[in-house]
């Protein structure tokens, strides 16, 4: 049956009723019970949702991406085709699983086929390139790159370059702008409203 709200194409199998309003999910996706998936959510062809993972609001998960339990996938976050997410570090077949938690930050864009090692939480609008292996944590607004995945620089909350210089960034596209706070990149007016 179909949630109000919610489209579900005829071939996927939908297990939960913890989805939000808005919600598409498409051809061939398995979400199973246990999992909960936010409002307005893109889910692709032949994803799948383990019991115990949680997706916010505003997520678009492209084709063929699991998202597994212990996985925290935040709002407004994007995952491209193929992206492989991972949750337990040393994998055997018959060995007690060992899950390690795993979290998306909000605004985080993760590119198609990329490799997120479990325990490596991307941090809020941080970019993953496509086919990058993240094997260490990424810090908020980080450009990461490459195998292993090396930060190259830094993208604003619209997901443009940061001209940086020293301590403050500024952004390319926008009218945004950053300072560098206890080593990471915040919006200047984030940071004041923070700080009252």
């Amino acid at each position: 049956m179909t949630e109000p709200g919610v489209y579900r194409h005829p071939t996927a199998l939908v297990e939960t009723t913890a989805i939000g309003d808005g919600t598409r999910i498409w051809a061939f996706a398995h979400v199973m019970d246990g999992a909960r998936v936010g409002r307005r959510c893109n889910i692709g062809d032949q994803c799948f949702v383990e019991a115990g993972a949680v997706i916010g609001d505003d997520v678009t998960v492209k084709n063929g991406v699991s998202v597994w339990a212990h996985v925290r996938v935040e709002d407004g976050v994007f995952l491209g085709p193929n992206v492989a997410l991972t949750n337990d570090r040393r994998p055997r077949s018959r060995a007690p699983w060992t899950p390690v938690p795993t979290v998306i930050a909000t605004g985080a864009t993760i590119g198609a086929n990329a490799t997120i090692v479990c325990g490596c939480d991307i941090g809020a609008y941080a970019m993953i390139g496509a086919g990058a292996v993240v094997t260490k944590p990424v810090p908020p607004h980080a450009l990461v790159v490459g195998n292993p995945g090396r930060v190259v620089g830094y993208v604003c909350a619209c997901g443009e370059r940061l001209l940086t210089r020293g301590a403050t960034a500024q952004c390319r596209a926008c009218p945004r702008r950053y300072r560098r706070h206890a080593g990471r990149w915040q919006e200047a007016g984030a940071a004041v409203e923070a700080s009252r």
